[in-house]
């Protein structure tokens, strides 16, 4: 089941993340995994405004994701982002299709409430 790669990125120097930037594709690519979300647009419509930059990166798996955060490869990139800003990289399980699919067909069945 696929994984994701979660990340709230509070950049203070971009000249250093940019170069960081650069190199973090080939990366990914090698645990096949690629981005979903790379920063963009951002509409807060509930709570406090976000100002991180969001990233969200696809993977096959957990153990993939996990494989490549702790990979040599990421570990040399990384360096890039040290000093660059602040993070916090959490790492969740996708939710299956299948899954999707039974609670869609159960919140139908209930119709909408009175």
């Amino acid at each position: 089941m696929a994984a994701y790669l979660i990340a709230r990125v509070d950049i203070t120097d971009w000249d250093r993340y940019r170069e960081y930037m650069h190199h973090t594709p080939r990366v990914i690519q090698q645990f096949d995994g690629h981005f979903i979300v790379r920063g963009g647009e951002m509409i807060t419509v509930e709570g406090t405004p976000e100002k991180n930059r969001i990233v969200v990166i696809e993977f096959p798996s957990i153990e993939q994701a996990k494989a490549f955060y702790d990979s040599p490869e990421y570990k040399r990139i990384k360096k890039f982002r040290d000093g660059a800003g602040s993070a916090q990289f959490v790492i969740v399980d996708g939710y299956s299709l299948d899954e999707w699919e039974k609670v869609a067909a159960e919140s139908a069945e209930l119709g909408p409430p009175d």
